[in-house]
């Protein structure tokens, strides 16, 4: 493929796609870009209409090789070729288990059980749901700007109330947010080294005052995406 800067987006093809779109899916399944793709290979991705684009979303950063790299698309069709399904919860399969021993031997020492989910927000709900659990405690304590994502609990946890949370209340209890470690727009109006990390003092002098000592868990974003890349 060859980047093609198109005249005219979206294309007649795509119109027609999207107005089909509006007529039989919900309004909540919104869309970025006006455009239907077609196919798509390392970095570009051509529309239905013949345009190609260079691709900066990547699935929301989840294409890390690129469209269709010939090893993925090798392992997809070798494995379809032996069995697409099975729930490993009924029928337990080898490479789920291959997967686990690799993320143990890159993760750090004391991380070393894994458990694999379809989503970002089932994963933070099952990990906010297993510390609760061990801890035998209920207060979690999250952050100004995060994100982590669109069911109930995960939008409890997530700080922008606009488009995410409007209209969905109310929401799971026991949820505790403080400023964000953002040096470069600190909410304290301080300036690093000097702050005295102010941040990090807030958290230590609100706990047992603003947020209750049986704390559970902590979840942070080390770089908060949809906050504005922080």
């Amino acid at each position: 493929m060859e980047l093609n800067i198109p005249a005219d987006v979206p294309g007649e093809k795509s119109k027609k796609l999207f107005k089909l779109k509006n007529e039989f899916i919900p309004q909540g399944i919104s869309t970025t870009h006006p455009i239907f793709v077609k196919k798509a290979s390392g970095p570009f991705l051509e529309d239905v209409d013949g345009n190609i684009y260079i691709d900066f979303c990547s699935g929301i950063s989840t294409i890390n090789v690129g469209h269709c790299h010939p090893k993925i698309v090798n392992a997809i069709k070798k494995q379809s070729e032996k069995f697409t399904h099975t729930c490993f919860m009924v029928v337990p399969y080898e490479q789920y288990v291959e997967l686990a021993i690799k993320l143990s031997e890159i993760t750090p020492n004391g991380v070393d059980m894994t458990v694999f989910f379809n989503s970002g927000a089932e994963a933070v709900e099952n990990a906010i749901k297993i510390a609760r659990y061990y801890t035998k405690k209920s207060s979690i304590i999250t952050f100004s700007n995060a994100f982590h994502g669109r069911t109930l609990l995960t939008m409890a946890l997530t700080s922008k109330v606009e488009p995410y949370k409007l209209g969905f209340g109310p929401f799971i209890s026991e949820i505790y947010r403080v400023p964000y470690a953002y040096c470069y727009r600190c909410q304290f109006n301080l300036e690093y080294p000097d702050c005295g990390l102010a941040c990090v003092e807030y958290l230590r002098k609100s706990l047992g005052i603003e947020i209750p000592l049986d704390v559970a868990a902590l979840i942070v974003e080390p770089v908060q995406g949809e906050g504005g890349v922080l």
